[in-house]
């Protein structure tokens, strides 16, 4: 008979996720099984803690009997002078135990979820645990237990760390998109800042040349055209050659229609003087700082950028364009941004009418959206705000879609018409650089609105 057991509680063991039966306290006591059966009642009564005896036959493994079989058995009548003078291959027998055995490289989680599944009456039996070299062992089903709830406990723990981890990646994650859209925002902003640039150079120095000299050019013709009803009072009668050629170039007609043509021409360069002004007002590009400026200007710099989107010559179906400016009062903001939020929301409202009024084309050519139009609406809020109220009668944005609208990269668009930028630049700009909110109210069928809230002064924010 061979006595060996470990005695250290599996509670003091640093175990890990994947610890094995091995990493236990396990117990070797054999006795073979010719020995009388009161010799167990020795070993059991030496090691209180004991909680089953291996049995062998000529050293070679045979069984097992636990400590509550045991006693259990031995103290119902008669069983003592039955059982313990004769070999404990007798009440081995009787007692038909077919315990579990498991590989020592069985993983603790495993073991009990094997062991928790036998029939309740032998629940709390020990585990034989056979090793690689053959040797058998046995570890109390009680400190199998202990040693699952810390593996437990340590799983809880590494998913709490790995949960920590995931949410810091997730943060540092939306910090590198932010990044990366402001970094294309600027890029965006620089090159639209060298294409304003470009073509206000271009178009400024003609027109200036035109604006400048139209005026002396109605001059010179008021003139001359005086000097001419001049000849005709004093010479009523002129050759016949002059007649002639006042009869080729329509004289009167000349004479009352130069004045109209030149008023136009000036006309029309007011208009160009106009289109670069609003380029200007709309890109801002210049102003790094915040300005005190009338958001009413920003707003119509920027639908006069997009006015030649409003009508749609493909199906001959114009946008029609409704202001409802309120007394708003001047805003401290960052005015080129500002702009960019209108020229982003507006040529959104532009493309889903389009998509709504082409798509009954292939339907019926004459079946289109009744009078698509955008409202622009502004007000006075609580004396402290400013809010604008950009609202299409489109076909509307499913709930599903309103949930991602601001987030980066995120489109609805075809693949080449849009980035998934436009909106979540506009977010930022919006909160972030303003201290303000952007909101989508939709409704499929119903239309869409955006509301932008800013407040009318706001220290510095960060860049």
């Amino acid at each position: 008979m061979l006595a060996m057991h470990g005695m250290e509680n599996a509670s003091e063991l640093n175990l890990q996720l994947n610890s094995t039966l091995q990493e236990l306290p396990l117990w070797k006591v054999y006795i073979e099984v010719d020995c009388p059966a009161d010799k167990l009642a020795t070993l059991f009564q030496q090691e209180p803690l004991l909680p089953g005896i291996i049995l062998t036959k000529n050293q070679q493994y045979v069984g097992m009997i636990s400590r509550q079989r045991f006693f259990e058995q031995m103290s119902r009548p008669y069983s003592l002078s039955l059982f313990s003078k004769r070999p404990t291959a007798n009440l081995y027998n009787f007692l038909q135990m077919a315990g579990i055995t498991l590989s020592e490289d069985t993983s603790i989680v495993e073991a009990t979820q094997i062991t928790l599944r036998r029939p309740p009456q032998v629940v709390y039996e020990p585990i034989v645990v056979k090793t690689l070299s053959e040797i058998y062992k046995l570890v109390d089903f009680h400190q199998l237990l202990l040693a699952y709830s810390q593996i437990h406990v340590l799983t809880l723990t590494q998913l709490q760390q790995v949960e920590e981890q995931s949410r810091i990646a997730k943060a540092g994650f939306r910090d590198l998109q932010q990044n990366y859209t402001r970094l294309i925002q600027n890029e965006k902003m620089a090159a639209l800042g060298q294409l304003v640039a470009g073509i206000a150079h271009e178009i400024n120095n003609p027109v200036n040349f035109v604006a400048g000299n139209i005026v002396h050019a109605i001059e010179y013709s008021q003139d001359l055209l005086q000097l001419i009803r001049l000849y005709q009072k004093c010479y009523p009668e002129p050759a016949k050659e002059i007649q002639t050629a006042i009869a080729d170039i329509e004289l009167d007609f000349l004479t009352n229609d130069l004045p109209h043509l030149l008023a136009s021409m000036k006309v029309g360069t007011e208009r160009i003087e106009q289109i670069i002004l609003s380029l200007r007002n709309f890109s801002r590009l210049d102003e790094s700082e915040k300005k005190i400026v009338d958001i009413h200007e920003g707003i119509d710099s920027t639908l006069l950028i997009l006015k030649s989107r409003f009508k749609n010559h493909d199906i001959g179906q114009s946008i029609n364009i409704i202001k409802e400016y309120g007394d708003i009062p001047l805003v401290d903001c960052y005015a080129g941004l500002l702009n960019q939020v209108f020229m982003n929301i507006l040529a959104n409202a532009i493309d889903a009418l389009e998509e709504s009024l082409v798509s009954q084309m292939p339907y019926n050519k004459h079946l289109t959206t009744p009078n698509p139009q955008i409202s622009i609406r502004t007000e006075h809020f609580n004396n402290q705000q400013v809010v604008i109220r950009i609202i299409d009668n489109g076909p509307g944005i499913p709930e599903s879609i309103q949930k991602r609208l601001f987030d980066p990269f995120f489109t609805t668009k075809p693949v080449g018409k849009g980035t998934g930028l436009g909106l979540s630049i506009s977010y930022q700009i919006i909160v972030e650089k303003h201290g303000g909110q952007l909101q989508c109210i939709s409704a499929l069928g119903a239309g869409t609105e955006f509301v932008i809230t800013i407040p009318i002064q706001r220290s510095s924010l960060s860049h």
